[in-house]
């Protein structure tokens, strides 16, 4: 940042040099009240409120805009800093549109890909929930045993109630990764109608450019 000022300064007074050898110059700036001030050496007021550089018939040939506070500076830097991170960014989806384009010439093939996406998680949603089943009736089977011995005035042994509440757990995460499944695969659906449409969209932008040409 200092360095980028510097040369910035540099090449202003070196614009400034080749201008007053060409002929007569002056610095005119406003104080804080507005009051234009003139002068033919730069003075710390015109660096502080910033200044033209004018030729003797009043016609400005350069402007310098007045010194940035330490706070101003921080304030324009951190605005660059988040300005690069927005270009950053825009310049990544423009290269992700251009491979989408070029990997889904026409709108079935992009539809196919999306399709073959929801196939995959409606294929792990079916395994998790074939897994759910057997271990449903795993804990079914458990749960009898402990029924029958109860109804039998026998004491259910602790080895028993011990996998039956191991069981309950199984159970309950394979409902909840069901669960994750089933919402991943309602947020890909949005997610392809959405990117249909953008999809839509770039083809449009594509043809109309092509027609132009």
């Amino acid at each position: 940042m200092r360095k980028t000022a510097f040369v910035i300064a540099l090449l202003a007074l070196a614009t400034v040099v080749h201008a007053q050898k060409a002929g007569s110059y002056r610095y005119r700036w406003k104080d804080a009240t507005g009051l234009p001030h003139y002068s033919d050496s730069l003075t710390s007021d015109a660096l502080k409120y910033g200044y033209d550089l004018v030729n003797d018939r009043g016609i400005v040939v350069q402007h310098v805009d007045r010194q940035l506070t330490p706070e101003e500076r921080v304030a324009a830097q951190k605005a660059a800093e988040q300005q690069a991170v927005v270009d950053r960014a825009a310049e990544q989806r423009k290269r992700n549109d251009a491979q989408m384009l070029a990997a889904y010439p026409t709108e079935t093939s992009f539809k196919t890909s999306q399709q073959e996406n929801l196939d995959s998680l409606d294929q792990q949603i079916g395994t998790t929930r074939s897994n759910l089943r057997s271990q449903e009736k795993a804990l079914t089977d458990l749960l009898t045993r402990a029924g029958d011995l109860e109804r039998a005035k026998q004491p259910v042994p602790k080895s028993l109630n011990d996998s039956i509440a191991k069981q309950r757990d199984v159970v309950a995460h394979q409902r909840d990764a069901l669960e994750r499944q089933q919402n991943a695969r309602d947020a890909q659906v949005q997610k392809n109608t959405q990117d249909l449409m953008h999809y839509r969209d770039l083809k449009a932008a594509q043809a109309k450019e092509q027609q132009g040409q």
